[in-house]
């Protein structure tokens, strides 16, 4: 995200480069680029003050023609052109957007990676939203601010998670994180990634319509791709096994909203915890008149909503930073770099 804080910054940066100096001839040499992706302004200093002496730093809306690794969220074909000695495309963030996978797909000599700093966090939300569904905690507050404690003598607002089986699409980075947690509270753990890789308890996507019974917990965080979009719809959800409970940490059309709006009004599943959406606001002016979804979910009690913030906490800046630089660092050494991302999967 861009603000108009960053004008004045773009404007003196435009030609200005930061070169770690040392008393010696460094070992390496490495130009990067960052096309504006930060709030704070000070982010591109910082990223800097953490850099191997001899890597060139440059930051604005234009690369310079001798860039190897440009870190950016968005990317287009005179960036790319611009850049004859590009090596590498780091995303400062989790999600690759298609765009940037269908450009780079013919660009087979430039590895692209993204940043997984903020995968405890996002772990942490969907810990948060299952806890809540599962206690019936956000209509239990609402009443009891009204000076009703009617959701204290009611048994079935609320379930145990121990001795439960919770099934996580996407078991990997975040997913591992929340699967861990899971097992610490007494639950059995199901995984579903695209290399299972033999791990015990950890399977393909084709195995899903087999484990669904199993779930009276479904997480999902995984990408959205071709392959995952809808990947939960009404079928499925008719698989799940009764008062089940779902939650979304991935994104939003993971999950058939028509189909998971019904089945949660219906009562087949006992609540939703949901961080991600279908609808999003397009600028600062709708960001208090946008729904979240084509159906009210907010008229159901059942779901505890969340405007997409799992990925944010008073660390998550330093952490992006810290890995950033980490990674940037990586290169310039010849070390190989992390998250590598396969741009014909989409992530």
């Amino acid at each position: 995200m861009v603000n108009s804080r960053l004008t004045t910054l773009e404007r003196l940066a435009r030609d200005l480069c930061y070169t770690m100096r040392m008393s010696t001839p460094p070992a390496f040499s490495l130009t990067v680029h960052l096309i504006p992706f930060w709030v704070d302004e000070t982010e591109p200093q910082m990223i800097a003050e953490r850099l191997d002496a001899g890597i060139r730093l440059t930051w604005g809306d234009a690369p310079p023609e001798d860039c190897h690794l440009l870190v950016t969220g968005r990317l287009d074909s005179e960036h790319l052109e611009a850049c004859p000695d590009l090596k590498w495309v780091i995303v400062p963030w989790a999600g690759v957007s298609k765009d940037i996978c269908r450009l780079l797909s013919a660009y087979a000599h430039i590895s692209v990676h993204n940043l997984h700093y903020n995968a405890a966090d996002t772990a942490e939300m969907a810990l948060a939203l299952l806890l809540a569904a599962s206690k019936t905690l956000i209509p239990a507050d609402r009443a009891l601010r009204a000076a009703n404690w009617r959701y204290r003598s009611r048994p079935d607002c609320s379930l145990r998670l121990e001795g439960k089986t919770a099934l996580i699409l996407g078991y990997g980075e975040i997913g591992r994180r929340i699967g861990r947690a899971l097992q610490g509270m007494g639950m059995r753990i199901l995984g579903v990634r695209r290399d299972p890789q033999g791990e015990m308890d950890v399977y393909s996507l084709a195995a899903l319509h087999d484990l669904l019974p199993q779930a009276e917990v479904l997480i999902l965080t995984l990408p959205l791709t071709d392959e995952t979009r809808a990947i939960i719809g009404a079928r499925e959800l008719d698989l799940l096994p009764e008062r089940a409970i779902l939650v979304n940490v991935g994104r939003g059309p993971l999950v058939d909203q028509e189909a998971l709006y019904q089945a949660l009004r219906a009562g087949r599943l006992f609540a939703a915890g949901l961080d991600v959406w279908y609808n999003y606001p397009r600028d600062e002016a709708a960001m208090t008149a946008t729904s979240p979804a084509d159906f009210p979910f907010d008229e159901l009690d059942n779901v505890v909503m969340s405007p997409h913030r799992g990925g944010s906490s008073l660390e998550a800046d330093r952490l992006r930073v810290e890995q950033l630089a980490a990674m940037i660092n990586a290169a310039a050494r010849g070390e190989p770099l992390p998250n590598r991302v396969d741009v014909r999967m989409g992530y």
